[in-house]
């Protein structure tokens, strides 16, 4: 048997321990030691499983991960999603549907901040869910715009997946988060345009608000500004070369604390609990990111993605051809795999395929998250939808996924606009050289 067909099945043995519900991390590290071992002997799998997790977590660069996270966690404990939904309440709330645009947009600027696309679904979906069926809004309507609204959270920057996505490829994290910015921009505005949609053509799925008082207008608009400033602070620090991702991850969980004490947020439970919360979080990615380590050194060995790039040349296929493929198999793959998940398995052997077609590896990075965003909402394993069904019990399966599916129509009108201009993606990031 040669080698490549060994990684290959190697592919195929990691993809089946995690749908069956073997641990991400354990199953990449244990398919990558015991795939090494095969090709290369006992001594060389010794060898990188005394090394590799060393290697995997040494560089600097992961520094950014916990800092990030910790800006989440303290951005959630004083109130900064609350104040997000009621600002974007002033600015659409009175139109019909307004409350679940304000939700959508209450997201991405949270997801801003957070860049956790679970933590979003679960803060906002607290927060206007209640709001929305108060309102008389369908479940469907509310249901669908939070799990939709959520999936911002991965690609408005910062995003995590991003992070793990520039840390694979060895590709700038200052670079993809600023493509990201208008795809996610882009997402949010068509996620807005398909509520309108949704609510011309059905007009019982949402009320029409009164509007609030001035008084309280002024208020709640203001009370958006730390968020706002965070946001700005960070991503406009990174793109005016004022500091590096690192720098401005502290600077923002700086903030993000600053913020939480001058509400009074930051008692001692509330500093437990937040340091937990982030010791838990990297801890799994780290882990994560070990196993995928020992799994790349599997998959380099055995020469998959050469194979794989010799066996496209032959089939004749056109780049767009292979794109096209591709990104067919991340939409297949997202209905049954955690995103996170899928980008440690994939992109070791999807990657060099794609370098070699010539493709520029910031814009496949923000379509690769994209692509994986919408797996989050995608049934059967749609994650976003079993947190929403979590934070709000009386929810039904059948409600949220038959009121995803619009959503999921402007996500595909998204990947296509990416694909046919790239410019979305990479006319920022070109201002900053």
């Amino acid at each position: 048997m040669s080698d490549e067909i060994i990684g290959l099945l190697g592919f195929l043995a990691a993809l089946l321990l995690i749908a069956f519900g073997v641990p991400v991390a354990v199953a990449l590290g244990g398919v990558g030691v015991l795939g090494f071992a095969l090709v290369n002997g006992w001594v060389g799998a010794k060898f990188i499983l005394g090394s590799a997790p060393f290697e995997a977590i040494f560089p600097y660069t992961l520094s950014v991960i916990p800092l990030f996270l910790m800006m989440g966690v303290f951005a959630t404990h004083c109130g900064l999603s609350r104040d997000l939904y009621r600002a974007a309440n002033v600015l659409v709330g009175w139109m019909r549907g307004g409350l679940a645009i304000a939700t959508i947009f209450a997201c991405a600027g949270f997801g801003a901040i957070c860049g956790s696309s679970l933590a979003t679904v679960a803060t906002i979906g607290r927060v206007s869910m209640p709001e929305m069926r108060a309102a008389g809004y369908s479940d469907r309507l509310s249901s669908a715009s939070i799990a939709a609204g959520g999936t911002l959270g991965v690609l408005i920057p910062p995003s995590i997946l991003l992070i793990i996505y520039g840390l694979l490829t060895e590709q700038s994290i200052g670079q993809l988060f600023i493509a990201a910015l208008i795809p996610g921009l882009l997402a949010t505005a068509l996620y807005a345009l398909s509520v309108i949609v949704q609510v011309r053509l059905k007009p019982e799925l949402a009320s029409v608000s009164p509007p609030a008082k001035d008084g309280s207008r002024l208020r709640d608009l203001a009370s958006a500004w730390p968020a706002a400033m965070i946001f700005l602070v960070v991503i406009g620090g990174i793109q005016v070369g004022l500091f590096s991702p690192t720098e401005a991850a502290a600077i923002g969980a700086l903030g993000a604390a600053a913020v939480a004490l001058t509400r009074g947020a930051l008692s001692r439970r509330v500093l437990w609990s937040s340091a937990v919360d982030v010791v838990t979080l990297t801890g799994m990615i780290f882990f994560i990111t070990v196993g995928a380590t020992l799994f790349n050194y599997f998959i380099e060995t055995t020469g998959l993605p050469q194979f794989l790039i010799r066996t496209i040349g032959t089939l004749g296929l056109s780049d767009f051809g292979v794109l096209l493929i591709i990104i067919v198999f991340y939409l297949v793959l997202g209905c049954f795999m955690d995103s996170m998940a899928m980008i440690f398995l994939t992109v070791p052997f999807i990657f060099p395929v794609v370098n070699a077609l010539g493709f520029d590896p910031i814009w496949f990075g923000v379509l690769v998250v994209s692509v994986a965003e919408i797996g989050l909402i995608t049934p059967p394993i749609g994650m976003n939808l079993f947190v929403l069904q979590g934070v709000v019990p009386s929810l039904s399966s059948r409600t949220v996924m038959h009121g995803i599916v619009p959503f999921l129509i402007a996500d595909l009108a998204r990947l296509v606009l990416l694909v046919a201009f790239p410019a979305l993606c990479l006319w920022l990031p070109s201002l900053g050289q």
